[in-house]
């Protein structure tokens, strides 16, 4: 059998579900109305793209024996946003009567079973032939610390990959390097000038360089010799050890650049963001204007001073936005010292903690999501003072503001809602939202809105 090709694994991974989902709607319709129609063109497009971006990409490479349940329960959320987004779509556009509801129902229920199905299939036919190690490419590292050790170990743990590490070159002596590696399953193959001619006559196909980014002309001169092989070469610098956000490669007229900390909403993740956030608010805020109403009302009823409470607050890069609360306070402090709401706290009026409690004082940032100030799902906005007071205690604070504020976060959903009083609390919020950085998709997104619907009503930490 041939040697599996990374490239194959990667379209797999990439591609399935979007295919497997157009392939069971053609089938659907040929099946119920006898022929393909041309009205379903677009819907085939529209799936195929929203698939595409919504749909996790399928996990050929874990190794965990509880695969099948979350791969269930991940494939249907995930398919249930994209056939939302179809039906949001559909009545907007006031096409969806021209579609047959037994091949949408039909087309519904039968993809998610096919997702899972073929996914287990794939999983099971990719692991039979990738644990002979002859159907897998061969590689070799030139250079051996933590994160060279790590791909090592990572590649003979999950066969799935696709990739055997027959050995590594370092050159240090073997006894030094015995505690890093398993020398059973990647053994010191030799000093890294013998590297080159190794690689030319055992055909290797991925050579993984690990060398300091100091070593810059020894790398130079092992990458000319390097050259008269076929072999594919890949660059594990240093810099990969610190903490990253969004990294990736691209260029600029050429000369390549690496990114460290970068946005997640570049390209057509940042189109799909906007185009979520606009529609999903338009639709809260007509839903919810009787509400708006008497809200506004009942602020104005209880207490003097404004409806409207607006604060200074760090947006998108750090820029100051105004941001839109309905008020809750007697005072409306927006200056260099601004305590946090407390237990308890005097300034808050009777109607204010109920609105503060139930998060409806909330409600107004939705015009700031249409305005573009914020979004719906991002790290929460903190007065600017508390921003000059934390930049300073955490580190990588400011990272948060890669994107924009959004009125609920992934901190929020796990429990950091509230008052920050002591600054471990703080700590634990900033993770969280470095975290939604690293991991963001459309789906996160969903899953936290979900979620926050979840905990408004029970949660004891909004004061």
């Amino acid at each position: 059998m041939a040697t599996i090709r990374r490239t194959s694994i990667l379209f797999i991974k990439n591609q399935t579900n979007p295919i497997v989902v157009c392939f069971v709607l053609f089938s659907v319709i040929c099946y119920r109305l006898g022929a393909f129609e041309g009205e379903y063109f677009v819907l085939l497009v529209l799936a195929f793209l929203l698939t595409g971006q919504l749909m996790d990409n399928v996990d050929l490479e874990s190794n965990n024996k509880t695969y099948w349940k979350s791969s269930v329960i991940a494939v249907c959320m995930q398919w249930f946003l994209v056939v939302g987004l179809l039906l949001l779509v559909g009545f907007a556009s006031k096409t969806s009567e021209h579609f047959s509801r037994e091949v949408i129902l039909s087309w519904f229920f039968l993809t998610p079973v096919i997702l899972v199905i073929t996914q287990l299939f794939l999983r099971r036919l990719l692991l039979n032939v990738s644990l002979n190690k002859k159907n897998c490419a061969k590689a070799v590292v030139i250079g051996l610390n933590d994160l060279s050790a790590s791909l090592i170990n990572e590649l003979h743990r999950n066969p799935l990959i696709g990739i055997d590490s027959i050995g590594y070159f370092d050159d240090r002596s073997q006894d030094r390097l015995d505690d890093k590696v398993d020398q059973q399953n990647c053994p010191y193959l030799g000093n890294i000038k013998q590297a080159p001619a190794y690689a030319k006559t055992h055909h290797i196909q991925h050579i993984y360089i690990a060398l300091p980014m100091t070593a810059q002309p020894r790398i130079q001169s092992l990458l000319e010799e390097l050259h008269d092989t076929t072999a594919s070469i890949y660059f594990i610098p240093d810099i990969f050890l610190f903490d990253l956000i969004q990294a990736n490669i691209s260029t600029i007229r050429g000369i390549p650049v690496i990114a460290i900390c970068e946005t997640p909403f570049t390209g057509i993740n940042g189109l799909s963001k906007r185009l979520s956030d606009i529609l999903i608010s338009l639709m809260i805020l007509l839903l919810v204007s009787p509400i708006l109403l008497l809200i506004a009302l009942g602020v104005k009823l209880t207490s003097p001073g404004p409806v409207l409470f607006k604060q200074r607050r760090y947006g998108l890069d750090g820029e100051e936005i105004i941001v839109y609360k309905f008020r809750s306070m007697t005072v409306c402090e927006d200056g260099g010292n601004v305590p946090q709401a407390q237990r308890n706290d005097p300034r808050i009026t009777h109607f204010g903690a109920f609105l503060r409690k139930t998060s409806l004082d909330e409600l107004p940032q939705f015009l700031n999501v249409i305005q573009g100030r914020m979004s719906i799902v991002g790290p929460r906005p903190h007065a600017v003072s508390h921003n000059e007071l934390y930049r300073k205690l955490i580190k990588g604070y400011m990272i948060r503001h890669k994107v924009k504020p959004g009125i609920t976060g992934w901190a929020q959903v796990n429990g950091y809602r509230g008052e920050t009083d002591i600054i471990e609390k703080m700590q634990g919020r900033i993770e969280y939202d470095l975290d939604y950085l690293r991991n963001w998709s459309l789906f996160l997104d969903l899953l936290i809105i979900f979620k926050t619907i979840g905990i408004v009503v029970k949660d004891k930490n909004a004061y």
